[in-house]
């Protein structure tokens, strides 16, 4: 055990890091009941995304103890979760076999960056400001989300701004069923009325949350998920009908569906049959790299640095790009690979999660957290039969609030200067009005170099920035002439 984990060197014991991976564990199960709710909007069998995600969460996490010996978790991500479903499923209209190619590409791309030290070269050519801009529009992204996911925000359509009915030009007249609806601007949200027994659960789930969080008791989110799942019961909201269909064995006969459809021909075979798909397809691959990328970079520094599990020398290694040797180093490494396992398997990217603060601060200070934590998520298993239990109500409550902490990032950006404000602004806004992160970091990118070269800093934008911003630039371009 000390020969593997150097827990003398780190000035930790066996006990502190047993407890302190259950405290990890505590912390992270939720995400294990979230990520069937939005994933499975796409088509993809419930049950089979809940397994997926506990099997890929297991690898990563055992393989992040034992190769870096870091007390970080993984698990498929709340924004990328959010990405999968919104944007590239519903808004840019590919299949989830597709969306699961995309992200086994993204963790081939994160592979090759990585292995390669090009990671460096991105992380520095584009500002800080902009990264900050990014993590808090995903949060924003997320939070709008969970509101509208809650109930708690409705829209009014005028019916003569109406564009298209179900996919069709409208004209005035409703035949059928009503599927979906394109209109202008002339969309108005309001808040709800708070008359449907969904919403008031998710007020009073939400409201809990927000209690035990700030009171610090730990696994918040996991007891507000449990608690306000059962005050559904009473409501008439939570669905208590555990079928047949639903033991761990049928779970895992699902998977066997969608395991390896990333790499079939519905998955990776169709994703570039088309100019329209190809494009959409390297926008997002690159939009979703950057964005883990950023994520797994300021999770490791944010927490690592602070309590001393990445050195001095682990930090110089990362930024000189010297060979493997630093933690920080095998740790992105392993946060590449595990993305690249998830769209084999069957679930979002993955990502090292900030909630592994909750187990470094109770303590743990090398990878035999990890495994505990490990352990923790593979006897979630068990829990397959009640995924449909659990009511959007009970889950969107958690959307918010951890997009009202990702937004933490925008008190990084200096809003008094235009020059910063401005893709600042477009980078988070556009995220969320858009529904699509891709766009979002498009819009940014753009406006920064407007803004630079508008004040003759054009040699401040970094070769990154261009070939990037006219790779957009081209996507928009394509988009516009085959629509």
């Amino acid at each position: 055990m000390e020969k593997l984990f150097q827990l003398k060197e780190n000035k930790t014991t066996v006990r502190r890091e047993i407890v302190a991976g259950i405290t990890t564990f505590v912390s992270m199960a939720y995400i294990f009941f979230l990520n069937p709710q939005i994933l499975g909007q796409t088509g993809i069998p419930t049950q089979a995304v809940f397994l997926a995600a506990i099997l890929v969460a297991v690898f990563g996490t055992l393989f992040m103890g034992l190769f870096a010996n870091v007390p970080f978790a993984l698990a498929p991500g709340i924004g990328m979760q959010a990405y999968f479903t919104y944007t590239i499923v519903f808004g840019f209209g590919f299949t989830w076999q597709q969306a699961l190619a995309i992200v086994f590409l993204v963790g081939l791309v994160d592979i090759v960056i990585t292995l390669t030290h090009g990671r460096r070269a991105i992380v520095q050519g584009i500002p800080s400001e902009l990264k900050a801009a990014i993590g808090g529009g995903i949060g924003l992204f997320v939070t709008y989300i969970g509101l509208k996911n809650a109930g708690f925000i409705n829209f009014i359509v005028d019916p003569g701004n109406i564009i298209t009915l179900n996919g069709k030009p409208f004209t005035g007249e409703v035949h059928g069923a009503l599927n979906s609806i394109l209109a202008n601007g002339s969309v108005t949200p309001e808040l709800t009325k708070f008359n449907s027994s969904s919403t008031v659960l998710a007020l009073i789930g939400f409201i809990i949350l927000i209690v035990l969080v700030m009171r610090r008791v730990p696994g918040a989110f996991l007891i507000s998920l449990i608690v306000t799942t059962l005050i559904g019961i009473p409501m008439g909201v939570t669905n208590t009908h555990i079928g047949a269909g639903t033991s761990v064995g049928h779970a895992f006969g699902e998977l066997g569906h969608v395991f390896g459809q990333s790499l079939g021909a519905q998955g990776i075979g169709s994703l570039f049959n088309n100019w329209h798909n190809a494009s959409l397809a390297l926008v997002t691959i690159f939009a979703m790299g950057l964005s883990g990328l950023f994520d797994a970079i300021g999770t490791l520094i944010g927490i690592g640095n602070q309590t001393g599990i990445f050195s001095k020398q682990d930090q110089k290694a990362f930024d000189s790009s010297n060979g493997f040797n630093s933690k920080m180093d095998r740790a992105l490494i392993v946060d590449t690979f595990t993305t690249a396992l998830a769209g084999i398997v069957g679930t979002s990217n993955t990502t090292t999660f900030i909630e592994s603060a909750s187990g470094v601060a109770a303590g743990a200070r090398t990878g035999l957290a990890n495994i505990v934590t490990a352990i923790g998520f593979a006897l979630m298993i068990l829990f397959a039969p009640f995924v449909g239990v659990v009511p959007t109500a009970a889950t969107s409550p958690l959307l918010i609030l951890v997009g009202i902490m990702m937004m933490g990032e925008f008190k990084k950006i200096s809003w008094e200067s235009l020059e910063v404000a401005i893709p600042a602004f477009f980078t988070s806004v556009f995220m969320a009005f858009s529904y699509s992160i891709s766009y979002g970091i498009a819009a940014g990118f753009i406006f920064f170099i407007i803004v630079k070269f508008a004040l003759g800093k054009f040699k401040e934008v970094s070769p990154v920035l261009l070939i990037v911003s006219a790779f957009f630039l081209i996507n928009f371009v394509v988009l516009a002439l085959i629509h």
